[in-house]
């Protein structure tokens, strides 16, 4: 680039960006000066015009040393003045905010600030000659140390900020982005080559002229710049790590620099190798837990008063505690949420036996073991009466402080043992964790105390619920079974009567050939539901097999005879064949079931009818007696009730059971009755559609096999 064309180049890029930043001055001093903020943001503004107004000035003589010189001050004032209104905004004033890491940095970037000019200067600079040895690579380094240095100002900021008010400060966090982003360029453009690109110093200008608008829309969007910003331990821990990383490439590039300039032949294979050696001793580091460990704790101690975010740290440990997704039992999940918090790497859980006192139910990272704590031992007494948290290595440097506690002999040892927490959510201990040694130094202060017992008694009203609702499910699992057994002597019932039946029937009609028959297949017909019955024992209350087409009407006759005796009279009235979809043995337990109630509720001498009808698309049954009847009251609370009844030897759960199996094929069913003038039941069934192979009671018994 000639002379004349740089001249020229350079007075419009950094003419419009001294024309741009003067008449935002100009705006802003009327309406910012009464803060701190916006005397800082005048700060800002008029240094970046100076040192669009000394850029100018560089142009028309760039060999001038003293116009060099102007320029460069100019440049290190713009960078101070970046600084101090980034720094005001990420910590302000008067809040309680961890400013004493911005002080013991401070001093670094002035040394810095002073190191890069001593090496950007002209020929009279009184430091020229302390940088010379170092290069012109050494300014350039300095200077991308700034430009980091300012990013990771722009980037602490984004992260405090609250998510809410983030549109007030994007603009500036853009246009301050946009101008240390290009200085690392520039710089590390010159870093690599070895000497300043005259393209990108002149481009400069103009670009920083562009982010005027930036500036402008978020002077009106903060007139006070008082910014609210919420501080977190995740910000300042990614900030940091960010900066250590970032120290750390820098390091690693000077020393790949060096490698090469004095490796000879082998200095670019040298260099690369170090740099590859580099990336993956970062990547190790990054994703070491112990380093991370480390840092958090130096975070916390060194930025905050109080170790802990507890509002984050409740919300993780929460989490931890809730995720049932997650492939930890809730037992599991309790150690690794109460050993995150203070940084140990695994633990184990110990819960109350009824029997054999606390046993090891959990553990997290460590082996197996057997050992088992009396509840009325050392340990377990100890935890009960002061509910303290034990730190072993404190036990063992003075056991006068846990005054009444010995370590039970698994414990003692056990090497790696280092807190033991105790669980409790009411007055009784119902169990403790045991953590181990943590991956770095932590002192066990009233704090750790505190947060532990807190999380802990949190952690063992999660246990006890899981406790009771293992214990609700056992009670209705013997529930269950209780009541399937209840239903099965039930219809064990039944068939007795059927047996007994039969028996006072045969001293008459033993020599009856029909009735021997009829005997005989009353007996076989015993036999099959006996079997059903074991069978059902063995694979619950559902039915075994599928449904299939079932001839209600033949099942009714057959029901009404077996249960005709010479007390009672029952007139069977049938129309058509009528098929219904069910489970015949079910089907008939029912229809017996009601004809039974019948039976048993009439007088001597009395008529019970079974009337079998087609309506519609449904079958209807009715049968009708002139037995005692029951209440509106009963019929309507506790009718269909299970253990429910008005027979004084009766269970009460024929009624339940019959209604439960109606309703679920698709059916109703209907009582109407009242005291003294019987009783009529209405059963309801859809007529059967199933396709013929599912009638089939051969397929029916395949499907069972």
């Amino acid at each position: 680039m000639n002379a004349t064309i740089f001249a020229t180049a350079t007075a419009w890029s950094y003419g419009l960006a001294l024309t741009g930043y003067v008449i935002v001055l100009i705006r802003v001093s009327r309406s910012s000066r009464k803060s701190a903020g916006g005397r800082l943001l005048l700060a800002m503004l008029s240094a970046t015009a100076v040192w669009a107004a000394a850029c100018l000035a560089l142009s028309s003589a760039p060999t001038n040393p003293k116009a060099l010189f102007v320029a460069s001050v100019a440049d290190l004032v713009r960078y101070a003045g970046w600084f101090a209104f980034l720094r005001y905004l990420v910590y302000p004033s008067g809040r309680n905010e961890p400013i004493k890491a911005s002080r013991r940095l401070a001093p670094l970037v002035g040394v810095a600030i002073v190191l890069a000019a001593a090496a950007l200067l002209g020929e009279g600079s009184p430091l020229r000659d302390f940088v010379a040895p170092l290069g012109p690579r050494a300014g350039f380094l300095l200077r991308i140390i700034l430009a980091i240095f300012g990013l990771a100002l722009i980037e602490q900021l984004w992260r405090r900020i609250q998510p809410q008010t983030r549109w007030s400060i994007k603009p500036l966090a853009i246009a301050a982005t946009g101008v240390f982003g290009l200085d690392l360029f520039y710089y590390a453009d010159a870093m690599l080559f070895g000497y300043l690109d005259v393209d990108i110093w002149v481009a400069r200008g103009l670009a920083n002229g562009l982010l005027i608008p930036l500036l402008a829309i978020a002077t009106a969007r903060n007139t006070g710049w008082s910014v609210d910003l919420h501080v977190s331990r995740d910000t300042l821990f990614h900030s940091t790590a960010l900066l250590i990383s970032g120290a750390f490439l820098l390091a690693a590039a000077g020393a790949g620099y060096y490698v090469r300039y004095f490796g000879g032949a082998w200095g670019v294979a040298l260099q690369i190798e170090l740099s590859f050696a580099a990336i993956l001793l970062l990547a190790l580091v990054a994703s070491s837990g112990r380093f991370r460990s480390k840092l958090k704790v130096f975070v916390s101690k060194h930025f905050f008063s109080y170790r802990y975010d507890y509002r984050a740290e409740w919300l993780r440990f929460t989490r931890t505690l809730s995720t049932e997704s997650s492939l930890h039992t809730l037992q599991v999940r309790s150690i690794i949420g109460l050993a995150d918090l203070v940084e140990s790497p695994s633990g184990m859980l110990f819960e109350r036996d009824a029997t054999r006192g606390f046993v090891s139910t959990a553990r997290w990272n460590v082996p197996q073991t057997d050992a088992v704590e009396p509840v009325d031992g050392s340990l377990g007494a100890f935890l009960q009466r002061t509910s303290w948290v034990v730190c072993v290595a404190d036990y063992r440097r003075d056991p006068t402080g846990y005054a009444g506690l010995v370590l039970p002999e698994w414990l003692a040892s056990f090497h790696d043992a280092w807190l033991v927490i105790p669980l409790a959510s009411g007055p009784a201990l119902d169990g403790f964790v045991v953590l181990t040694t943590p991956r770095t130094a932590i002192d066990v202060d009233w704090e750790v105390r505190d947060l532990l017992k807190t999380a802990s008694r949190q952690a063992s009203s999660y246990l006890g619920q899981v406790r009771t609702s293992e214990a609700l499910l056992e009670a209705r699992k013997f529930d269950a079974f209780n009541r399937m057994s209840a239903f099965v002597v039930h219809d064990l019932k039944n068939l007795v009567t059927q047996l007994s039946l039969m028996l006072k029937n045969a001293k008459r009609h033993r020599d009856n050939p029909k009735f021997q028959a009829d005997m005989l297949e009353t007996v076989a017909h015993v036999v099959e539901r006996m079997n059903r019955l074991m069978l059902q024992l063995r694979t619950g209350t559902e039915p075994i097999e599928n449904r299939r087409h079932v001839d209600l009407q033949a099942i009714v006759r057959r029901v009404c005879t077996v249960k005709t005796d010479s007390r009672v009279a029952i007139e069977v009235a049938t129309g058509e064949s009528l098929v219904v979809a069910g489970h015949e043995d079910r089907i008939e337990h029912v229809i017996a079931h009601l004809v039974q109630n019948a039976v048993d509720a009439s007088p001597p001498g009395a008529r019970i009818t079974a009337d079998l009808r087609r309506e519609g698309t449904d079958a209807v049954l009715r049968i009708r007696d002139q037995g005692a009847g029951m209440s509106d009251e009963f019929m309507r609370e506790r009718l269909f009730k299970p253990f429910q009844t008005t027979k004084r030897a009766g269970m009460g759960i024929g009624v339940y059971e019959s209604h439960q199996y109606v309703t679920a094929v698709g059916g109703s069913m209907h009582f109407d009755s009242s005291p003294g003038t019987g009783t009529c039941v209405e059963v309801r069934l859809p007529l059967g559609e199933l396709p013929l192979a599912a009638s089939s009671p051969q397929a029916a018994e395949e499907r069972v096999a």
